[in-house]
This record gives structure tokens, sequence and C-alpha cells, in this order.
């Protein structure tokens, strides 16, 4: 270094080489003049050099100067007042000497100051040792002994006492409270046997026994159950009013059908749903049975039209017939080949009233010939009769929702017009 320092130039500018905060402004604006005074008014002592601390006790702050404690010192160092109790006591922490029973000095004052004042603190080696070998060793006197094994034996009982009160609580929680007593009386009763021989009783022609009251289990379960009655009500119940029965109507009871509900999307437990069901459930079948409906209404008024319109021309055949026989012309007006729909519409009824002026209007029959007119007249009144009977039934079944025989016989499957013999009629129609 000493090299160095010859070879390098000398310095131009000296500086120390730490920062001077006194010469700060900004740490000169917030230093109060009181810090600045108690900082200058502690003046550090001078401590002496180590090794010769002989005595030197710190005390003070400034005994430790601008340092900390000093460890070979072994009192208590409180450096800056750092750990220093601020409410503790002024004066001085010396205790005074105490001796024990045997006049031996106490050294275990110490420890059992403050917090331990209040504890049994074990600070001997003595404490170590039972106090059977600790008895033997010192050969203690026998008052001493007496008055522990007194003590031991009041402690004994004490915890005994309080072991039986803990026990006896216990057992009287498990033990049946009521107990019925045993009665110990006790009756003889001297008797005579009625068999008297030496095979029975010995011979003997007197006995006497003892009849004792038999014991009681405490612990037997109850032989008898006791039911609980229900307590009887103090009052009437509340009478419930209801509305007389009405019988139900047919309109009732059509409303009260509820469709089932049945998805066009979902079957999770696979049931076997029917088609008239299914339609059902969307309304597609009410819609199917009026159009159904409908179509059997057209279907029957044509028919009963196409049965009109065979009579007028059967009516019409047989003016003719008689006419013919007669030589007098018919009218045209006994024959209405007419096609209008409302001339078909009318009562048969009224066609019947000019056939009969007309017949009035005509010369005299021979007996034949009013034999088979009225042979005639009579047929026509039955099939009249059974055309109206026909239409009331089937206005009867078609009001309870019953097919009737014409839309039967339609609606029936190719094979069951084959098993019943009656395929042949369309075929007969397709031929014309």
């Amino acid at each position: 270094m000493a090299a160095l320092k010859e070879l390098l130039p000398d310095a131009k500018n000296s500086m120390s080489m730490y920062y001077d905060h006194a010469n700060d402004p900004w740490f000169r604006q917030r230093f109060s003049s009181s810090e600045e005074e108690n900082s200058t008014a502690i003046k550090a002592k001078p401590v002496p050099p180590y090794m010769k601390r002989a005595g030197f006790v710190p005390r003070k702050v400034e005994d430790f100067g601008d340092g900390g404690a000093f460890p070979e010192i072994h009192i208590a160092q409180y450096p800056l007042d750092m750990g220093r109790v601020k409410g503790a006591k002024p004066g001085p922490k010396i205790l005074p000497v105490t001796v024990d029973a045997h006049g031996n000095l106490a050294y275990d004052t110490i420890v059992k100051q403050n917090e331990n004042a209040k504890k049994i603190v074990y600070s001997q080696h003595k404490d170590l040792i039972p106090n059977i070998l600790r008895n033997e060793e010192e050969g203690g006197d026998e008052g001493e002994e007496e008055e522990i094994q007194k003590e031991i034996e009041e402690t004994m009982q004490e915890t005994k006492a309080a072991l039986e009160k803990i026990v006896n609580v216990r057992l009287s929680a498990a033990q049946p409270k009521n107990v019925p007593k045993q009665s110990s009386d006790s009756k003889y009763i001297k008797y005579e046997p009625s068999q008297q021989s030496a095979v029975f009783n010995s011979g003997a022609k007197e006995r006497i026994i003892r009849m004792v009251e038999m014991p009681v289990d405490p612990l037997e379960p109850p032989k008898f159950k006791h039911k609980r009655v229900p307590k009887a009500s103090g009052s009437p119940p509340v009478p419930v009013m209801h509305s007389p029965p009405r019988p139900v109507t047919v309109k009732d009871q059509q409303d009260w059908k509820i469709p089932p509900c049945i998805s066009n999307w979902k079957n999770p437990k696979g049931y076997t749903i029917p088609l008239d069901k299914r339609l059902a459930a969307d309304g597609r079948e009410q819609k199917a049975r009026k159009a159904v409906a409908m179509r059997s209404r057209v279907q029957k008024e044509k028919m009963m039209k196409e049965k009109e319109r065979k009579e007028q021309e059967l009516r019409a055949l047989a003016a003719k017939v008689r006419s013919e026989r007669t030589g007098t012309l018919a009218p045209s007006a006994a024959v209405p080949m007419s096609s209008d729909r409302n001339a078909m519409d009318t009562d048969i009824r009224v066609d019947y009233e000019p056939v009969r002026e007309r017949e009035r209007d005509m010369p005299k029959e021979s007996k034949e010939e009013r034999e088979e007119r009225l042979q005639r007249e009579k047929i026509r009144e039955e099939r009249r009769k059974e055309r109206e009977r026909e239409r009331r039934l089937e206005a009867k079944d078609a009001a309870m929702g019953k097919k009737s025989k014409i839309t039967r016989d339609r609606d029936r499957d190719i094979s069951e017009k084959v098993a019943l013999g009656m395929a042949s009629t369309g075929a007969g129609r397709g031929g014309k």
C-alpha cells in the first residue's frame, strides 16, 4: 500500500467518506431544538479499556457512550434505556439475606420472586431424592414421621369420601327407585295328610310346613301393560255441511272425460299406445270424427235421394200401365222424372196425393186390377214405414256415436265383405 501511495499523485480535493446530515437543510428543518438540546445534553463518559474494567458498573445511559452493553460485566444493562421497564419502582434491586430452618443461606430466594412467589420451586439437589431415602439419610424424628403419616391418612380419607360420593351417585341412577320391601314373616302350618300309610310321608301321621311370601324380583319386567286411553273430547265435532247430491247428466259425463296425456316424442316406459289414443292426444281424432260423420251424412242423403228417385220411377211406370189398360193418356204430371233437388227432398206422402186424385178421375177398374193396385199400395206403405224406421234408428245411432248399416257396410274391409258374401256388389257396380 505504501508503494502504491508513492506512485499515485497527491489528491487535489479532500472530502469526508461519510455524509454529514447536520448540514443538510432537509434534516435541519425537521430536527427540533429540544431534540438537539437533549442530544447535546448527553455526554459520554470515558469507558475504561478492555481487561481494565474491574469495578466498572454501567447503570446510566452515558456510561455506555455510543455503544452497546458489555458482555464481560454480569449485571442487567440497558444501553439507551432499551428493555428497561418504565413503570418499575426506583430503588435498589438488592435482596436481603435469608436463611432456612437449619440456619443455612437460602440462595433460591432470587428464583422465588415475582410470578414464582406463589409457586413451589425445586431448586436444590435434595428435592430430587425420594422422601423415604431422604428420611433414612437424615434419620428424622419420630414426631415428624407421625405428622406426615397423619397427613397422609387425612388425605386418604378425603379422597375416599369423594370417590364414594361419585360412585353412589352413579349407582343410584341405575337402581330402581321404588323397590318393594320383602316381608320376612313366616307361618308354620300343621296338618294331617289324607294318605295314612308307611309308604307315604315316611310313616308320619302329621306334617308341618313353613309358609313364606314369595320374593319379588325388582328387575323383573311388568306383567301387565297399561294402555293409554285417548282423552274424550270436551265438545262435539263441528258438522261439515255438504250440498245435496245431484244426478249426473250426460253433458257432465262428457265434460269429465279427460283425454290421456300422450306425447308424440317420449315414451320412457315403452307402452303400446293405440292409434286412436295417439290421435286424441293432438286433436286429430276429433277432426277425423267430424269428417267421417259428414261423409256418412252426405252418403246417406245420396242413398235416400236414390231411393226416392226409384220410387218415382216405379210410380210413373204404374201410372203408365194403368193408362194403357184403360186406353187414356197419362198426364205428364204423373211421371215426375225431374232431378231437381227440391222435389226430391219433399216428403213421400205429398207425392201420393196427386196420384189419388188422378185415380178418382180415371174410369172404374175391375176387381182384379183393384186388388193388384191395393197390393202395390200396401207394399209401398210398408216400404215407406221401413224407410222412416231406418231413418229414425240411424239418427238415434248417430247421436249415440254408433255406425249405421250403410256406413258399417261401406267401411268394412274387403276380407269381411268376402266372408259375408258382399264382395259381388262392388263388382256388379263396376260392370255397369
